[in-house]
């Protein structure tokens, strides 16, 4: 982590601070055990999601799908658990365990995110225009899936993964924690990982420099799509449910959250560990604006102004380039 990245870190860690300060003096709900707790369960999602969105942001792409991704890897897990699946034209009838549900899931957001890559690296299409393209296939997909209707009743055991406990924790925080020390060593001590910094920082002298631009980008959108797959493997767990409408405007706050968390539009620069700050302070802001009776659309309006805070403040670093 360069002097800058530490910089923006310990900008986030102020900010969580002066967040938690505030909020613990304006609301006596705040600072207990429960909401504790149930800020960690709801931020987890929104967590998965900006792992993925971190690796593709440090490339110097934009992933606008991600919402979508996750209502369709939800509603394909949720819909082979409860239903299974006849293979056409074999008779065969096919059930899914929660493992191999889950895991389907895993598979639909990654093919999902390497279609993204393949559209960006081999027809050159911008990541903003091939990204949201995706966005609007996946809701149309989940829409023909579930036939606009929700999936509900899916049993305690794939329940216990959104909402059980383990030591104390909720069970999708120790998820998350893993997944972020996982792919803090996968940005910091691996190939791929410098690659992707190389890649953001500057593609062409990355390119002369003998990084396969192309596979790595596609590496970066494919485990973008595989965390949304996680995220919405864990949010239909939570709810119980998978509905067609999942996700909606959920990149917006995973681009909030790595952003917040230090990392550059511009790519290059940013870490995994700051986009979980990025979330926390997010899941925190989300959380008092709710125990203070904040009007849901003002909610809004504070979130959207916090983001242009965050890139205002990330361009005036780098001299308004």
């Amino acid at each position: 982590m360069n002097l800058r990245s530490r910089i923006a870190s310990l900008q986030s860690i102020v900010a969580l601070v002066v967040l938690v300060v505030a909020l613990g003096l304006m609301t006596d709900s705040f600072l207990t055990p429960e909401n504790g707790l149930n800020v960690l369960r709801q931020i987890s999602v929104n967590l998965c999601l900006s792992i993925g969105m971190t690796l593709v942001i440090l490339s110097g792409g934009i992933d606008l799908s991600v919402g979508s991704m996750l209502a369709l890897a939800g509603a394909v897990s949720a819909g082979l658990l409860k239903h299974g699946v006849d293979l056409p034209g074999m008779g065969v009838h096919l059930e899914f365990t929660v493992l191999g549900a889950i895991v389907a899931g895993l598979v639909v957001g990654s093919l999902l995110g390497a279609f993204n890559g393949l559209t960006i690296t081999r027809f050159g299409l911008p990541p903003f225009v091939a990204t949201l393209g995706m966005l609007s296939i996946a809701r149309g997909l989940t829409m023909l899936w579930t036939g606009g209707h929700p999936i509900t009743g899916l049993g305690d055991t794939f329940g216990q993964l959104g909402s059980g406990h383990l030591l104390g924790l909720p069970t999708p925080t120790w998820i998350v924690a893993a997944l972020v020390a996982l792919f803090t060593l996968i940005t910091l001590r691996t190939r791929f990982g410098r690659h992707l910094y190389a890649i953001g920082g500057n593609e062409r002298a990355a390119e002369l420099s003998g990084v396969n631009v192309a596979w790595v980008k596609m590496g970066a959108y494919t485990l973008c799509g595989a965390m949304a797959g996680a995220a919405g493997v864990l949010i239909t767990a939570r709810l119980d449910s998978a509905t067609p409408n999942a996700g909606v405007a959920y990149e917006l706050d995973s681009i909030a959250a790595v952003v917040i968390g230090g990392a550059s539009l511009s790519g290059g620069r940013g870490s995994v560990l700051g986009a979980a700050l990025g979330c926390l302070i997010i899941g925190i802001l989300n959380n008092g604006l709710v125990l203070l009776e904040v009007s849901p659309f003002w909610q809004q309006v504070i979130k959207g102004g916090v983001i242009l805070l965050a890139v205002a403040i990330d361009r005036a670093a780098r001299g308004g380039k």
